[in-house]
């Protein structure tokens, strides 16, 4: 199976594959501080929580490399300021606080030894949370395989591959592992409006591998499902909470009232870095809304009149009561979700 670089640390700078210019070109966006990832997280040069997540991390690395002439409580003050604007950035996916969080606390112990020192350190634990991801992605993947049926057909939506973390992927992962172990799958793709994440990066990645599917509208999917020709679904996510709701991509919440709907198994893929153990249920995940742009035109070109009001929320909420499993590196979850997350959250202490 080939491997997508989606970032990479080399030369002193952050390296991120431009997702906004896939597929008709392939370009590094080249983060060479803080500032430069708030950018590329909040326009979306990289997205997928697990991917937001690893390169936050550099970006706090970054922070306090520019810091690093300040001691003490100075350089703490500053570089707070810095994981303030970096995890503003997205306030839907929940590895983005988890990945800073986890820094500014490495950050915060070790700073009696001295901002280089520190800064030193938030490096490695950078690399360590990239190094992380990638061991985790291929830990879900071994889990997620046994789920997949042989001759599945799988429908998805939006990007969980390699692009939206940093190596191999999420649901899109577990989709990989199922093709290398000659499984003889299927994959329905949706296009995933308004940023066409399906169409242009998971169409991408399938093309890459050489994975059968078909790209679909995403209109089109409750269909297949009614047609008898979808076997299971798997999606990724942004935030879970301890009851198994599930904030993912906009456009999930519809597809899994139609998986019940037709009795169809709907999966979720995610670390358990995603899971939201301070929040009890789905009504208290903020679902980030963006420009009115993305849905009014397409590729710079408008499609809608100037004048008219738009509403554009980046994820919707799926209930856990529609979720057959969700698929941790830790194992797989079940119903009821509450019991489970209680039982994961003792393992994890």
């Amino acid at each position: 199976m080939q491997s997508i670089e989606t970032i990479a640390f080399k030369k002193g700078a952050l390296h991120l594959i431009d997702q906004r210019k896939l597929p008709g070109h392939y370009e590094i966006f080249v983060c060479s501080d803080y500032r430069d990832v708030e950018f590329a997280i909040r326009d979306m040069v990289v997205r997928g929580a697990p991917a937001i997540g690893a390169t936050a991390a550099y970006g706090v690395y970054l922070a306090a490399r520019d810091l690093s002439t300040l001691e003490g409580e100075a350089f703490l003050r500053e570089l707070k300021k810095a994981c303030d604007v970096l995890e503003a950035t997205r306030p839907t996916a929940v590895n983005l606080r988890w990945a800073i969080r986890r820094m500014y606390t490495l950050a915060d112990k070790e700073s009696a030894k001295g901002s280089r020192s520190v800064t030193e350190r938030l490096k490695k634990e950078a690399d360590l949370i990239h190094a992380e991801d990638i061991e985790t992605n291929h830990r879900m993947a071994e889990y997620g395989v046994e789920l997949v049926p042989e001759g599945a057909r799988i429908l998805t939506h939006c990007n969980t591959g390699a692009l939206a973390t940093a190596g191999w992927g999420t649901a899109l992962g577990v989709i990989r592992q199922a093709y290398s172990r000659d499984k003889s799958i299927f994959v329905y793709a949706d296009e995933t409006r308004p940023r066409l994440q399906g169409a242009r990066l998971t169409a991408w990645e399938l093309v890459q591998e050489g994975i059968p599917a078909k790209l679909i509208p995403d209109n089109a999917a409750a269909f297949l499902m009614q047609q008898g020709k979808i076997d299971i679904v798997m999606v990724g996510a942004d935030r879970i909470a301890t009851n198994g709701d599930t904030s993912n991509k906009i456009g999930t919440y519809m597809l899994s009232i139609c998986a019940k709907e037709h009795g169809i198994p709907f999966y979720i893929v995610a670390p358990v870095s995603t899971i939201d153990f301070e929040i009890s249920s789905g009504s208290q995940i903020p679902i980030e809304e963006r420009s009115a742009e993305e849905v009014t035109h397409i590729g710079g070109v408008q499609i809608a009149p100037e004048t008219v009001d738009v509403y554009n929320p980046a994820f919707d909420v799926t209930p856990g009561a529609h979720i057959s499993a969700i698929i941790t590196d830790r194992g797989i979850l079940r119903p009821p979700y509450a019991e489970a997350m209680k039982v994961l959250q003792e393992e994890l202490r």
